[in-house]
């Protein structure tokens, strides 16, 4: 099966390893498989349609994220980890499944779990999803630990879409709507069913809604409220546990979309700033300015250079 990234092994210390790890992922704890203090890998990061996402090359014994190392830092994400190079046990409640190259694994950042790699080389795509929100998007179902079957074809259509959205970060918004879909059609035809509350909340829809008509910059609280048959502020009430308003989705998903066309070199040189910030959403220039800057801390421009 071919790779959907190309890895990077190069010697250095655990301890900066490990540092690495944690900066992106949380706290997990790396053992190597030799005592010289030396290991082969890297950690990269870039964004995934919607999601931040984390490239682990190494060739460790194992990592692991205890009880302990939970406490002091709570699971916020869910990661759907893919396996790119080599095999990986994952450990996880009283499930343990070895990932072989193309296989996918959802793990609960809020329960102790171990990867195995007994020093053999090994390359993984992690894309980190807001635990909370997919919470409210697919219910228990999505927490826990959850293997993906190849057997299933949706396994095969969420693999075709992320290997889409490393290639085109351009149809992130599209692509990002698709997988989400899939992942929950999958989570519901698993055999877990009977974990799964009804995805059909006022929370899911409204943030269903959102992905698919970010990009219009006519949709906004107000008429997603409408949409929904609900008043606003009933609207902020359902949106309380995510910790913000319909108003700070919408306009982080445009900013999230704005930044991933920007940072795609041929997106940004063929469409220009302004015309993405309007393709996305935004119809004020120096709105979009403001609000990107603030929340990204450069400018667009700046962005569009360094890529």
């Amino acid at each position: 099966m071919q790779p959907l990234m190309t890895p990077t092994h190069r010697p250095m210390a655990v301890e900066l390893l490990q540092a690495e790890i944690r900066k992106t992922c949380g706290a997990f704890d790396l053992e190597p498989m030799t005592r010289a203090g030396l290991v082969a890998g890297d950690v990269a990061t870039r964004r995934v349609g919607f999601f931040d996402t984390a490239i682990v090359a190494l060739d460790a014994r194992h990592v692991q994220r205890g009880a302990r190392a939970i406490r002091q830092d709570p699971g916020e994400h869910l990661f759907l980890l893919i396996q790119d190079e080599g095999h990986c046990r994952v450990e996880q409640g009283e499930r343990s499944t070895d990932l072989a190259i193309g296989d996918m694994f959802l793990v609960d950042s809020v329960k102790p779990s171990s990867f195995v790699y007994d020093g053999a080389r090994s390359n993984q795509i992690s894309i980190h999803m807001p635990r909370e929100e997919m919470l409210h998007r697919f219910g228990q179902a999505c927490t826990g630990g959850v293997a993906i079957s190849r057997n299933d074809p949706l396994w095969l259509a969420m693999r075709a879409v992320i290997a889409k959205l490393l290639e085109e970060p351009s149809v992130a918004q599209q692509l990002s709507e698709a997988f989400l879909c899939l992942l929950g059609a999958y989570l519901r035809g698993s055999k877990r069913n009977g974990d799964v509350r009804s995805a059909e909340t006022l929370l899911s829809r409204a943030l269903t809604m959102i992905d698919r008509h970010c990009a219009d910059p006519d949709f906004g609280a107000s008429e997603l409220a409408r949409r929904l048959n609900v008043s606003e502020r009933m609207l902020q009430r359902h949106f309380q546990p995510l910790g913000e308003t319909p108003r700070h989705r919408l306009l982080n998903r445009r900013l999230d979309l704005a930044k991933t066309r920007l940072a795609t070199p041929r997106d940004a040189q063929l469409s220009g700033i302004a015309a993405i910030a309007y393709d996305v959403g935004f119809n004020d220039l120096s709105y979009f300015y403001r609000e990107f800057r603030k929340k990204y801390g450069v400018t667009p421009g700046a962005v569009a250079r360094c890529h």
